[in-house]
C-alpha cells in the first residue's frame, strides 16, 4: 500500500487539463467525498457499503488520492465478500486518510487560486 496521500503528477496533470476549472473540480471532489463518508458511516447493507466505496474508490483514484483510493478499494473488497466484521475500522481508516487529502487539497486550491490570475 501507498503512503502517498496526493500524487502531484496527476494533480498537476488535472490542473492543465482543467485550467480555470480545476478549483472547482476540487471543490466537487470535496463535497462529493463528504457525501459518501456520510453514507459509508450511515450504510451497513454490504451491496450499499459496495456501491459506495466503488464510487469514492473511483473518483479518489481520478484525483490522484492514492491511499484513499486504496482504503476504499480494501472497503469494497470486504463488502462484496460480505466480510462485515470490524469494517468500521476501516470506515474509520478512510476518513481519517480523507482528513488529510482534505487539508492537501485545499492547500492546492488556495495556491492555484491565489496564482491563477496573478499575472496580468
Amino acid at each position: 500500500m501507498s503512503d502517498i496521500h496526493m500524487d502531484p503528477k496527476v494533480v498537476s496533470a488535472l490542473r492543465d487539463v482543467m485550467e480555470g476549472g480545476f478549483a472547482d473540480l476540487l471543490d466537487t471532489f470535496l463535497s462529493d467525498s463528504e457525501e459518501r463518508l456520510g453514507q459509508l458511516h450511515s450504510t451497513h447493507e454490504a451491496c450499499d457499503l459496495t456501491l459506495v466505496a466503488h464510487s469514492f474508490k473511483g473518483s479518489s483514484s481520478n484525483m490522484g488520492a492514492i491511499r484513499l483510493a486504496h482504503l476504499c478499494g480494501l472497503l469494497e473488497e470486504r463488502a462484496q465478500k460480505k466480510q462485515l466484521a470490524g469494517i468500521e475500522e476501516l470506515v474509520i481508516k478512510i476518513d481519517d486518510e480523507y482528513q488529510m487529502v482534505r487539508r492537501l487539497y485545499r492547500a492546492e486550491r488556495q495556491r492555484f487560486g491565489s496564482s491563477n490570475f496573478a499575472s496580468g
